[in-house]
């Protein structure tokens, strides 16, 4: 099910975002927001208001993956420039 498509690229998205949004609105923040690809080969990293929950989104050669982790304790550590978009 898994498939080991290679990952070019991590990105963050600083700052927070609406996590109630699906695959189709966070594929639009990264398209329209960031000027990316997001049928690219990467992971585009999306984090809450209150830093514990986070979601992935990942294309893989013919569908996305959307990847979801909240934290029972603790916080991210989360860039909070929300205009960016990081590289890892």
């Amino acid at each position: 099910m898994l498939s080991k498509t290679p990952i070019d690229c991590v990105y963050l998205a600083c700052g927070h975002t609406d996590l109630r949004k699906s695959i189709d609105g966070l594929a639009a923040i990264v398209q329209e927001g960031f000027q990316l690809d997001s049928f690219s080969p990467s992971l585009f990293v999306f984090c809450n208001r209150r830093r514990d929950k986070l979601k992935i989104l990942h294309w893989d050669h013919n569908g996305f993956w959307l990847y979801y982790r909240r934290l029972e304790n603790g916080l991210f550590q989360w860039p909070k420039n929300e205009l960016e978009v990081r590289s890892l």
